[in-house]
């Protein structure tokens, strides 16, 4: 995710500039709209474009976890207007009735959305009643490729990051995993052999055990913070999302610092995962919501979006306008052989997911 700090000041600059531009227009036309996304997982000048459009400022604030969010979101509450969960998350979303459903004759541009992507989103939004796609990716591993080479680490494995033979070899140059539990044991699990959406916790059980065994070799849990980390030479291994490990990459060569990063998809496979835009169902200001929705919508704003991110959108019209450099990169929209290999994660029900949590504070802290 770009410049973490930086562009979360941009995003606050470009929406000052507008706002002023719009001579007070903001509050009489639309009032505010308050966001809450990923870390930079926007082009801060969409921001910006839509408030000199349509008169609306816009809050955006930033998570870094599903379990950060979900928190928020079924405690109640939000005072947001958008907020961004993936997909394994949805369903208990709607079944607390934390989501409030679409008024799809206020949104003009459904009929761009690909057909693969709501094909995906099915078991979690039956007919796309409460979301609208976003954003998608996977998770893999981010690397230095000059540092890893060194070391003698083969990174086409998921060995390379959970074999503690292959970890010891890159603990002084620093490893980083993600703070995401559903994540972390959806791609442990299938490494392991094992249903990465496996309801058994003996399943959980000896995930956890491989990764404490990993535990001592890895510097830091985070989900975004391995970013600049890569990028600036810091660490030289990361699990981490697709388009952020991407994002490092393009700052390091930004910057010239000799610093080179790759991104794999493990030979075994890895979780495919599609975040979506939905509006909480106690949302102050739904209709800025359905304003800003329609606006991303838009296959030359999406398109713009998957420029800045490095990641697949799910606006089927938006590909022939991506960079190409973003449309034509496997790692971005993976060749079919690549696509038979990644899984999506199931939504699971509080009981395991209590357990997976429990497992994941065990893996954290060591014990």
């Amino acid at each position: 995710m770009r410049r973490w700090i930086g562009a979360l000041g941009a995003v606050a600059a470009a929406l000052a500039l507008a706002a002023c531009g719009q001579g007070g227009a903001a509050d009489a036309e639309g009032g505010e709209l308050r966001i809450y996304n990923w870390s930079d997982y926007i082009d801060p000048e969409l921001l910006a474009e839509f408030t000199r459009e349509t008169g609306i400022k816009v809050r955006y604030d930033t998570f870094d976890s599903n379990e950060v969010l979900e928190t928020k979101v079924l405690q109640g509450a939000t005072g947001y207007d958008l907020v961004v969960p993936s997909n394994h998350n949805v369903p208990r979303y709607i079944q607390a009735g934390a989501l409030q459903k679409l008024d799809k004759s206020r949104l003009t541009g459904l009929a761009a959305l690909s057909p693969d992507t709501l094909r995906h989103m099915q078991p979690f939004d039956p007919g796309q009643a409460y979301t609208v796609p976003y954003m998608q990716g996977t998770i893999g591993i981010g690397y230095n490729a000059d540092a890893v080479a060194k070391r003698g680490v083969s990174m086409d494995s998921w060995k390379a990051v959970f074999d503690p033979a292959n970890l010891a070899k890159l603990q002084d140059c620093g490893v980083y995993f993600l703070d995401a539990s559903e994540d972390m044991y959806a791609v442990a699990l299938h490494y392991l052999g094992k249903d990465p959406n496996s309801a058994n916790p003996a399943d959980y059980a000896a995930a956890t055990d491989m990764l404490l065994k990993a535990r001592p070799y890895v510097r830091k849990f985070h989900s975004s913070e391995y970013i600049d980390a890569l990028a600036n030479g810091d660490i030289c291994v990361a699990i981490g999302y697709s388009g952020d490990v991407l994002q490092a990459a393009d700052r390091a060569e930004e910057a010239k610092n000799g610093v080179t990063i790759a991104y794999v998809i493990p030979k075994e496979g890895t979780q495919v995962w599609f975040d979506v835009f939905a509006l909480p169902a106690d949302a102050p200001n739904p209709a800025a919501a359905y304003r800003f929705l329609d606006f991303m919508l838009r296959p030359q704003v999406i398109a713009r979006a998957s420029n800045y991110t490095h990641y697949a959108n799910g606006n089927a019209q938006a590909t022939a306008l991506l960079d190409p450099d973003v449309r034509d990169d496997p790692s971005v929209y993976p060749p079919a052989d690549v696509a038979q290999r990644l899984f999506v994660t199931t939504t699971k029900d509080q009981a395991l997911l209590r357990e997976v949590n429990r497992q994941w504070t065990r893996v954290l802290t060591g014990r």
